[in-house]
């Protein structure tokens, strides 16, 4: 019986710890040139903590003016319960929603491209229900072609072209709001993996291309303005759909670089018994080399706080 290639890459991942035009889809705006620290780190239950962390950061009007519209992306793809671990906390996702809400968006969208079926992920996630009754917010799960678009990918060593959502294409500010878990293929799951879940054609990154080297692509024409890493919970084997083991840090892990907030998530728990560095994962350690963030923590300036 052959192997499971996935079973493999995994292995080989533990194995390591032994050794704008089209193209540009969410550009950062400028912010201000004083900044202290590249990520906070906020302890506490989940509203209380990403609270504490968009105040640390700078507040949600750093990122969100009035009148703008905002593309909350957080992990929903699995029809999983909140305690699975395989998506983002529903009242993290609400805490953001609200506080865009607040500092005057005209309208906040929710998106994910999810891999169950979309009914059953905006149920179980419990993301819709934690959401339902903030105004100008939508839940929404898009699984049908007519709502994304091609793009070039200019600085692509591997993609030249990947299909996005439409909604990116309007220049919307992106929240990127990923949950924290192992993946069969990657490793770890966490910020830029979850930028897969704002594509068409995530099977070809799996079958088609190295899947390193593609995730660093996208990284480099989908550029949220700030992540926010739901730490809550962390699925640390069985990712990315479980059920597998998960760990509790109840952590909230905010940051504008991609690359810093991931490889300092993975710093969290051991993944799959084991403890890692970002470096050795491959799409951060790429993403590093194309000069998409910062990667070594002890280069990392971090905030640390209790809610």
């Amino acid at each position: 019986m052959s192997e499971d290639p996935r079973a493999v890459t995994r292995r080989h991942f533990l194995k390591s710890a032994a050794g704008v035009a089209l193209g540009m889809v969410a550009t950062p705006r400028p912010l201000p040139a004083k900044e202290e620290y590249d990520l906070v780190v906020i302890s506490g239950e989940p509203v209380a903590a990403t609270q504490k962390a968009l105040e640390a950061i700078g507040g949600i009007s750093r990122f969100v003016k009035k009148g703008e519209r905002v593309l909350l992306k957080p992990n929903m793809s699995f029809a999983r319960t909140p305690e699975v671990g395989a998506t983002t906390h529903p009242l993290v996702v609400a805490t953001v929603a609200q506080a865009c809400v607040e500092a005057g968006a005209e309208q906040v969208l929710v998106l994910d491209h999810t891999l169950h079926r979309a009914e059953l992920c905006l149920e179980r996630s419990g993301i819709r229900e934690a959401c339902k009754k903030i105004p100008n917010v939508h839940v929404l799960a898009l699984q049908e072609r007519k709502f994304f678009q091609e793009i070039k990918v200019p600085r692509g060593k591997v993609l030249e072209r990947v299909e996005v959502m439409k909604e990116l294409l309007k220049k919307p500010v992106l929240i990127n709001i990923p949950v924290t878990k192992s993946h069969s293929a990657t490793g770890v799951s966490l910020g830029i993996k979850g930028l897969m879940g704002l594509i068409w054609d995530r099977e070809s990154f799996h079958s088609r291309y190295n899947i390193n080297q593609a995730l660093a692509d996208l990284a480099t024409v989908i550029k949220p303005h700030l992540t926010i890493l739901d730490a809550t919970r962390a699925l640390t084997s069985g990712g990315p759909g479980g059920p597998g083991e998960v760990k509790k840090p109840n952590l909230i892990v905010a940051g504008i670089d991609p690359v810093a907030v991931d490889s300092y998530g993975v710093s969290l728990v051991p993944w799959y018994g084991q403890n890692f560095k970002g470096r050795q994962v491959e799409h951060l350690l790429v993403a590093h080399q194309r000069g998409l963030g910062k990667l070594d923590i002890d280069q990392i300036r971090v905030l640390k706080e209790k809610a």
